[in-house]
């Protein structure tokens, strides 16, 4: 049987990283997992509650197509409480995990060929979801003085440009744009004529100022949000998208044929867990102390061009220093300390041999032995 060109996707090579890991512990070597982009906790107690009630009387069936009405309305809210936005919940399209709303969004708003710019390093599968729909990525080369996020003008620069995806914080810097420069992008992607669609998947773990969104600045963008990483709820795959009204009618139609609704079951509890804000609070005292530890700790082991991140859980380190292939150090790394880490190339095509990600979203105990490990390995490299 034919495999179709665009199927041809690179690996999601931290996936890569996780079976090798997986493999050393079942052969009984400890290895402390620093290269999963998850939360070592679990969804909220209050939402699992939630859910066995649910559970007892309600057969969770489908429901519509644009998610629960109940979890679209608490959306609602939840904008006022955290930008102090009013965002109608006819807006809020409830979907499987923000996997699922890139697609709709990709889909929705490009033709076959359309040209879609992102940053690099950035998240792989953005890349991977735009080539497998036949759109084309356009990488834009971050620089480090610009905090490895796009500018106005890198954007203009771009030929023929259809769409800029932006994501803050971002995955695997940990920046953030600030109110002003995440203005200037909408402002060149309007004078482009091309879309805006913003990843917010890391708001609520921010450190030293609250993340902004989109919506505060324009109506006419599309955010996407997910419940996986503030919300600890990663393998429910339940997200949601906000869009312009005019999209919200062909985004229910493709949602309809393409998934028929996000798992019902994951929506109760997303629900319940918007309030379960003891638990959440307590969730981000970790990634605080976890954070402050990193910042400390890695440039002891040896990793010192490094910048702290204003938000989600990840360090990326430049290693060029230290090895000319970080797929090959990040294996010596597993092997040596017992360390998991992903190497740059998922991130960054182009220049990812230089970089690793540290991601500090497990136990803090599990960060102090982390370090402990690679200052111990490193000293003896």
């Amino acid at each position: 049987m034919r495999i179709s060109s665009r199927s041809a996707v690179d690996p999601f090579i931290v996936m890569d990283v996780m079976e090798a890991a997986r493999q050393r512990e079942q052969a009984g070597h400890p290895v402390i997992h620093m290269e999963v982009g998850q939360p070592g906790t679990g969804a909220p107690a209050g939402a699992i509650a939630q859910l066995g009630t649910v559970m007892a009387s309600d057969p969770l069936g489908y429901t519509v197509a644009l998610g629960r009405p109940d979890l679209r309305a608490r959306l609602s809210r939840l904008y006022r409480e955290w930008y102090g936005l009013d965002i109608a919940a006819e807006r809020i399209v409830i979907t499987a995990g923000s996997s699922a709303a890139f697609l709709l969004a990709f889909i929705a708003s490009f033709e076959t060929g359309a040209r879609v710019a992102i940053g690099d390093p950035g998240y792989p599968s953005y890349r991977n979801i735009l080539k497998a729909l036949d759109l084309v990525p356009v990488s834009i080369e971050t620089r480090a003085e610009n905090r490895f996020q796009p500018t106005p003008d890198e954007v203009l620069a771009c030929p023929d440009l259809d769409g800029l995806l932006v994501a803050s914080p971002a995955n695997p810097t940990g920046t953030m744009l600030d109110h002003a420069a995440l203005e200037a992008l909408i402002s060149a992607c309007h004078t482009r004529g091309a879309t805006f669609i913003s990843d917010e998947i890391y708001h609520g773990i921010q450190y030293d100022k609250p993340a902004v969104s989109a919506l505060e600045i324009s109506d006419d963008v599309i955010v996407i949000n997910s419940f996986s990483k503030y919300f600890s709820m990663t393998g429910w795959r339940v997200g949601w998208m906000v869009l312009p009204e005019s999209h919200v009618r062909t985004v229910e139609r493709l949602a309809q044929n393409m998934f028929i609704c996000a798992p019902h079951a994951s929506q109760v509890a997303a629900l319940a867990a918007m309030d379960c804000t003891p638990e959440l609070s307590a969730n981000m005292a970790v990634y605080r102390e976890n954070r402050a530890l990193m910042l400390a700790g890695l440039p002891k082991a040896g990793f010192h061009k490094i910048a702290p991140p204003d938000g989600a859980f990840y360090i990326y380190a430049d290693v060029s220093d230290l090895t000319k292939d970080a797929r090959i150090f990040a294996r010596e790394i597993l092997e040596g300390a017992g360390v998991a880490v992903t190497p740059g190339l998922d991130f960054d095509p182009k220049r990812g041999q230089h970089g690793l990600r540290f991601s500090y979203a497990r136990s803090t105990a599990d960060i102090v032995e982390g370090l402990r490990r690679l200052q111990v390995f490193m000293a003896s490299r």
